[in-house]
């Protein structure tokens, strides 16, 4: 799809054409939705068919000449081979706390009752993690081939957010989804939706030439299809939200939704800058955050009422196949109003013992995952506080400093507007890029357009700025509905992404094209790696060189270890396996023997300027 204004002509048309000819309609995109398949599936068959073909015709003509051409035959069944390989992808199911046998039975029941009465698929499983949300997820089998496997995926504090009945509309709708009930197409067609993207994703982490083969076709087909199954896709939300109004009722269905949208808010309004702000003045994080969680939810949020006015003013967009808060209660024909929490939550009525382990399962998962950083910003906090003080006594500040200060007061003095000590730091420190970044930020935050000339300008002065300049810059887009820009974005984006896949294979892997230069390691840094080769024993020599990475910004060196073995050597993966997990050195590096890497190591023997061990 060459534009936004295209993609946004197609799925206008495509809207006109579902309502004017429903079965022409869906027909196009049922063949659309198979065309995928066929190329997948259609290519491997193509190379094995070819073989068989040949075998045939070779038998008609003579089976001698089947044995003397033997090796031919086998050319299109490797070639199917390579790529059936290359496109095999296994996906896992979701992430999060997989429900045991056993544990759990009231939900089990109540979950197995719903998906009845929606006539849904069976499920492989039910999944429950650390979001307010909740999913029907459909993981491809031999790459949507052979159907998929259906989970349901529940968020902890979805459960506690909601009571029974509420909950019980949830789960209808994304049984909704799985297509149950009277929207069996719309539901395969989601279905495919969902493999078909895990599928894009899947690829584009891969290397190959069968795969950048498949990628170019996939590249024109995917916004099509896209294009094509957004309109069923929103249609189907919609399916899915009678689901729920069929099972549990309209009005708790629009019960559900309300206090969903709310909690969200709630959450990421008051809640999570609650514990963000504890790092100030607690040394470590606390200990039970998804029993906290679960307490601040069954509380009653702060200014509901407005909260609820602004969402209901949301407007539809292309990007999302949700509909809005007021679409989806006009569809279920619900005024709109506040719902206070429940008595008593769907946690406490269908999870029994088992919601106190996951709050300290979740919770433990939380601490190990920010206990450093966590760490690092109280201290941090006290070191600007001490900054702080140090520069508000201060007769005179120079610009430096005064640029320092603003970003000091925005930090900790938040109910001070940091933006006019900005400008006036930036006044004469006109290419400061953190300076810039900060106030564009600021600026962009209020949906202030002067925000974006300053983030661009950060941007172009600092190459570290891009990424989350971008991301900036995409939030305030989507907030003014303005597509093209956030098409601009979002293809810059994909840019630095393919940028990082190559990246990171080029730390994990040697080739032929790969370039060297001396390596980066100081005195103290060499010695440890020449420790470690002398510790180990069997390293009779080793060269060391830095790896040129293309299109890396990182700064991060990657380093390349060539060693050779000395005596007999049974299995040479084991020696290097050892070695690796022996070495430390700044950044990333990779260990390997010449063997089939001749050209490789000859580059690494030349750039390294001579082995740093086992002499020359």
């Amino acid at each position: 799809m060459r534009s936004v204004e295209a993609y946004r002509g197609l799925v206008e048309r495509l809207e006109r054409e579902a309502r004017e000819a429903p079965g022409r309609y869906r027909l196009k995109l049922g063949l659309l939705a198979g065309l995928g398949f066929v190329v997948l599936g259609g290519s491997v068959l193509l190379a094995l068919g070819m073989s068989a073909g040949l075998v045939l015709v070779l038998v008609a003509i003579s089976p001698l000449l089947l044995l003397n051409l033997l090796k031919v035959v086998w050319i299109p069944v490797a070639f199917g081979w390579v790529i059936l390989r290359a496109l095999w992808m296994k996906f896992d199911a979701p992430d999060g706390y997989r429900l045991r046998d056993g544990e759990a039975p009231e939900l089990r029941a109540e979950i197995e009752h719903l998906r009845n009465q929606a006539g849904a698929p069976p499920l492989a499983g039910i999944i429950i993690d650390n979001r307010l949300n909740a999913a029907a997820a459909s993981m491809p089998r031999a790459m949507g081939l052979l159907g998929s496997e259906h989970y349901l995926v529940l968020g902890l504090p979805l459960l506690q957010l909601l009571d029974r009945h509420q909950f019980g509309a949830v789960v209808a709708h994304e049984f909704g989804h799985f297509g149950g009930g009277h929207g069996r197409f719309a539901g395969w067609i989601y279905r495919v939706r969902e493999s078909w993207f895990r599928v894009l994703e899947e690829l584009e982490l891969r290397r190959s030439w069968v795969v950048r083969l498949f990628t170019r076709f996939f590249d024109w087909y995917a916004p099509y299809f896209n294009a094509y199954s957004f309109v069923l896709a929103r249609s189907n939300e919609y399916e899915a939200d009678a689901m729920a109004a069929t099972v549990a009722g309209p009005k708790v269905a629009a019960q559900a939704l309300v206090r969903i949208n709310l909690g969200s808010e709630q959450l990421d309004r008051d809640f999570w800058p609650g514990v963000r702000n504890a790092a100030h003045t607690q040394p470590h994080p606390p200990q039970a955050l998804y029993r906290d969680m679960a307490g601040h939810l069954a509380r009653p949020g702060m200014d509901e009422a407005s909260r609820l006015a602004a969402l209901l003013q949301e407007q539809p967009g292309l990007e999302d196949t949700h509909p809005t808060l007021s679409q989806r209660l006009a569809f279920l024909e619900v005024e709109p109003a506040l719902v206070p929490p429940p008595l008593r939550s769907a946690a406490d009525s269908l999870l029994g013992p088992l919601q106190s382990l996951l709050e300290e399962h979740f919770s433990h998962e939380w601490r190990e995952g920010v206990g450093e950083q966590w760490r690092h910003r109280h201290e941090q906090h006290g070191r600007d506080q001490a900054q702080l003080a140090r520069l508000e006594a201060l007769p005179t500040r120079s610009d430096d400093e005064a640029m320092e200060y603003a970003r000091l007061v925005e930090d900790l003095r938040p109910d001070t507007d940091a933006a006019p000590l900005y400008r006036a730091a930036l006044a004469y420190l006109p290419d400061h890029p953190m300076g810039h970044y900060r106030l564009g930020a600021l600026l962009l935050s209020r949906d202030d357009s002067a925000g974006v000339g300053h983030m661009r300008k950060a941007m172009d002065l600092d190459p570290d700025a891009v990424e989350p300049g971008l991301h900036e810059l995409d939030a305030y887009y989507r907030r003014r509905g303005d597509l093209a820009q956030r098409a601009t974005i979002r293809d810059r984006l994909r840019a630095i992404r393919a940028r990082a896949i190559d990246a990171a294979y080029g730390r994990q892997e040697l080739t032929r094209g790969d370039r060297f230069s001396r390596h980066a390691l100081d005195d103290a840094e060499l010695q440890a790696l020449l420790d470690v080769l002398e510790q180990h024993g069997r390293v009779r020599k080793a060269w060391i060189a830095r790896k040129l990475l293309k299109g890396d910004t990182s700064g991060v060196p990657h380093h390349v270890v060539l060693v050779a073995f000395s005596g007999i050597v049974f299995s040479e993966d084991k020696l290097l396996g050892e070695l690796a997990e022996m070495i430390e050195m700044p950044g990333s590096f990779i260990v390997f023997t010449a063997g089939n890497q001749k050209t490789v190591a000859s580059r690494v023997k030349n750039a390294s300027g001579g082995p740093v061990h086992g002499g020359r």
